[in-house]
């Protein structure tokens, strides 16, 4: 453990993996995180219920992979961690579903604390209510498992019945594998809104608009379609894979002084003072619960404005001139 930083960060040694022994663990899901999950849990030696409907698309999935699958309900009720890896718009329902399953004693266990943070879920009292979230997609939970290595992850307690529920929650990131890499010590709150803010300001909000923008003005000046994708998209894995290594130094100590001086003097053109006030909003409406009430809104209408501005993103010229330069080139492959 260490806490060189104001923030607690948690590694192998410091996770006791006998808060885990004569435990079963239901994990609700077996999408991305829920196969990852359930799969690291039963290589090391956990007792795994994987909950998924009658029917549903995943079931054969999880029982090809050697799970034991039940409902939600039957895994709930057999679980003493039980774990909802839906997406967050599904939680609330499958919530109502195993609340009556839940006992004194048991850990009611998340990946993201939208729903807690937000009051769509609230925990019966008696009930740990902790968080594991690792800070990668599912696919390399699971791969970076098999390779004896770990992804980061959180962990975070919202109620702490047992007095356990942290020590528990370690023992279940250790797990999982994410203690090999480290794992932060957070809150709900703190997880939620700067996961929130961070995918729309800048990960999947800020950087996409930006791409899009940078493209469309220089096929508007006339340069061709493919060299503006290759300039403002396809180079920024190469760029995001320097500073992922070695912050942002090491990306301008391995780009050209012409790029660097450049990038240096004229960021601020584009991250200016009025891109700091969309920031500043973006976190507002985070922090007091618009984005949240909008985001549900739409999920209970069927998602109108949703689907219409994914249409439009995947109209977008980007993405027509995108799909075949990729099939030209193989770097796909050679990344596996």
């Amino acid at each position: 453990m260490t806490d060189e930083f104001d923030t607690t960060v948690y590694y192998d040694d410091d996770a006791d993996e006998s808060y885990l022994e004569d435990v079963t663990v239901a994990v609700l899901g077996f999408g991305s995180q829920g196969h990852a999950h359930a799969q690291n849990l039963d290589d090391s030696g956990v007792d795994v219920v994987v909950g998924l409907p009658e029917g549903n698309e995943d079931r054969p999935v999880a029982e090809d992979a050697g799970m034991q699958v039940e409902t939600p309900p039957e895994a709930a009720a057999e679980g003493d961690i039980v774990v909802l890896l839906v997406p967050d718009n599904i939680q609330p329902i499958v919530y109502d579903e195993i609340e009556d399953a839940l006992e004194p004693g048991d850990t009611l266990q998340f990946a993201h604390g939208f729903n807690i943070h937000y009051g769509q879920i609230e925990p019966p009292e008696g009930v740990d209510v902790a968080m594991v979230a690792p800070k990668s997609p599912g696919h390399l939970v699971r791969r970076t498992y098999q390779r004896g290595e770990g992804t980061p992850g959180l962990v975070a307690v919202y109620q702490d019945e047992s007095g356990e529920a942290k020590e528990q929650a370690l023992a279940y990131a250790k797990a999982i594998g994410c203690t090999r890499a480290g794992v932060i010590e957070t809150t709900f709150r703190e997880e939620t809104e700067t996961d929130l803010f961070g995918e729309q300001a800048v990960l999947c909000g800020g950087v996409t608009e930006m791409m899009k923008v940078g493209y469309e003005t220089l096929v508007d000046a006339g340069y061709s379609p493919e060299m503006a994708y290759f300039e403002v998209l396809n180079e920024l894995k190469l760029i995001v894979d320097l500073v992922y290594e070695g912050g942002l130094m090491e990306m301008w100590n391995s780009v050209s002084d012409t790029a660097e001086y450049g990038g240096l003097t004229r960021g601020e053109y584009v991250i200016d003072d009025s891109a700091r006030e969309g920031m500043e909003q973006i976190l507002e409406e985070v922090q007091d619960g618009t984005f949240a009430k909008e985001w549900i809104s739409e999920n209970q209408t069927n998602r109108p404005s949703y689907k219409q501005l994914r249409e439009a993103e995947q109209n977008h010229e980007i993405e027509e001139v995108g799909e075949p330069l990729r099939e030209l080139f193989s770097w796909d492959e050679a990344a596996e």
